[in-house]
């Protein structure tokens, strides 16, 4: 079934048939209500193409709309409006009879299935088994493990994966830390420990790799499962799947032999450049050891060729953007153009009592996920990195997180929730049947309510994750003065017909905090 906003982008390309121009159709939700809660700019673009008046192809698009029988009973008004914009307003019997149909709605409203099971794995966090999980590892974590729960809504056959760089030089590196040689590079309490426990093996690679396996199975593991709430369907091993099998080596041959790398100052080099990269990349060093690309030939070989994922979606952070052109690369010449996608997570500062918490991996100076969360909690920490775009950097302050009021969005939300409990607690001999929304503030927040789908699908398609939480604030925004407004029990009697929209937004909050993954409080 469609959304209202598919309904509408589906009747503004019928009425811009007759015009003979041609442009993408977009419907967006204005940000004041007064304009809307729907509007299209899609007069404007046709205008210039065919050398008109916005405000004039505006309303003769809002003319033809306003005779369109699909909208008859779901917009009760359509105007053009300055500079040529094109805004719908949602009828209240639209609102009173969809808000009754998503109420007794059996199963959740927030599912689509326009994924068709089509396979997706989304490959996320993949830190490096050198030290414990970073509060920048985390940000990725977070966001990956949603936009999965959002794909999975949609339809898609989702799959979560860790890649485990369990080889290498950081491997070395890690060795030669443990055994506090004139090579170590890593430092911290961990090595210490480590050290401890490892300083007898030698050479320093072997050293490396049972540190490795202790810091993956005893450090990363257990703060992505027990604290972050992640649960991976695959932790793919780099030495088990790709090196001890070969794999490496095999896609380096078809790669000669295919003539798309080439030999110089001993070393081998993929041709890159040739498909839009600023350079050619090292696949094998002068060494003899194989670069992180070489790793990602075999290993999109085995995501797309073995095990024959339709899409694949990388999460990296922001200092991997180098590295973006030439995985895109190696997924073309491969045979899978289109079908890796990579999504670059920006940095995050922490700050306690006015100062920024520095953080090195390397140094020791650093914020573990697990300092994160023993300060504010896993939900908190959970929500607050989720409310920022994937491209925007985060100033996150510790003490303004652990605030238990208003100021801190997730109690906030959950709050609503609660309230929502405690007042159908006080109503749960009332029968609801046909909702009948009058009042300003029940359409208001009907309106958010209807819109879950929505938010949904658009989420699938931008990877906007932030959408998510914002949309949970706006919907705790509404119940809110939903609640300040109308009263549900008014001197012993009972609004049956508000009694269901409190059920509703019940139905809907419960939804999306469990599509961000937090809890839904009863009580706080």
């Amino acid at each position: 079934m469609l959304t209202v906003k598919q309904l509408i982008a589906e009747a503004l390309k019928e009425a811009a048939c007759g015009l003979k121009a041609e442009v993408a159709v977009e419907v967006s939700w204005p940000a004041n209500s007064q304009f809307g809660d729907y509007s299209s700019n899609l007069a404007m673009p046709l205008a210039k193409s065919l050398k008109r008046d916005p405000m004039e192809v505006a309303e003769e698009l809002a003319g033809k709309l306003n005779a369109k029988e699909s909208l008859k009973g779901l917009i009760e008004k359509i105007e053009a409006v300055k500079p040529g914009f094109i805004n719908f307003h949602l009828s209240s019997e639209y609102l009173s009879r969809k808000a009754s149909e998503i109420l007794h709605l059996k199963g959740e409203y927030g599912r689509l299935d326009f994924g068709n099971g089509k396979s997706v794995q989304i490959e996320f966090i993949s830190a490096n088994p050198t030290g414990p999980l970073t509060v920048g590892n985390g940000r990725g974590g977070f966001y990956g493990d949603v936009l999965a729960n959002i794909l999975t809504a949609c339809g898609f056959k989702v799959a979560r994966e860790y890649l485990v760089n369990d080889a290498g030089n950081q491997i070395e590196a890690l060795g030669h830390s443990v055994l506090k040689d004139d090579q170590a590079v890593y430092q911290g309490e961990y090595i210490d420990q480590l050290h401890e426990r490892l300083k007898q093996e030698t050479p320093a690679y072997l050293a490396g790799e049972k540190a490795a396996k202790i810091i993956l199975n005893e450090m990363i593991k257990k703060t992505v499962e027990e604290k972050m709430k992640i649960k991976f369907d695959v932790w793919f091993s780099e030495t088990k799947e790709l090196r001890k099998t070969k794999e490496v080596d095999k896609i380096l041959d078809w790669l000669k032999k295919e003539k798309l790398v080439y030999e110089k100052d001993g070393a081998w080099w993929f041709k890159s450049s040739e498909y839009g990269d600023n350079r050619d990349r090292v696949l094998v060093k002068s060494d003899g050891e194989f670069t992180y690309l070489a790793q990602d030939f075999a290993y999109l070989k085995n995501k797309f060729g073995q095990r024959k994922f339709d899409r694949v979606i990388n999460i990296w952070g922001a200092d991997h953007h180098g590295d973006v052109q030439a995985l895109l690369n190696a997924a073309q010449v491969l045979g899978y153009p289109g079908q890796q996608e990579i999504i670059l997570m920006q940095f995050v500062k922490l700050f306690q009592n006015g100062q920024e918490v520095r953080m090195s991996k390397r140094k020791g100076t650093y914020v573990t996920m697990d300092e994160l969360i023993e300060a504010v909690g896993a939900e908190t920490a959970r929500f607050s990195l989720l409310m920022y775009s994937s491209n925007t950097h985060i100033d996150f302050d510790i003490d303004k997180a652990k605030e238990k009021s208003d100021k801190n969005p997730v109690y906030y939300v959950q709050y609503a929730y609660a309230r929502i409990c405690g007042i159908l607690k006080q109503a749960e001999t009332a029968k609801t049947g046909q909702l009948a929304l009058l009042e300003k503030s029940e359409l208001e927040l009907a309106r958010e309510l209807v819109k879950w789908p929505e938010i949904i699908s658009d989420i699938s398609l931008d990877y906007q994750v932030q959408k998510l939480t914002a949309y949970a604030i706006n919907l705790a925004d509404k119940f809110h003065q939903f609640y300040t407004n109308c009263r549900v029990i008014d001197q012993g009697q009972i609004n049956a017909s508000r009694v269901g929209l409190v059920k509703l937004s019940q139905k809907i909050l419960r939804e999306v905090l469990d599509m961000i993954g937090v809890s839904s409080p009863e009580k706080m």
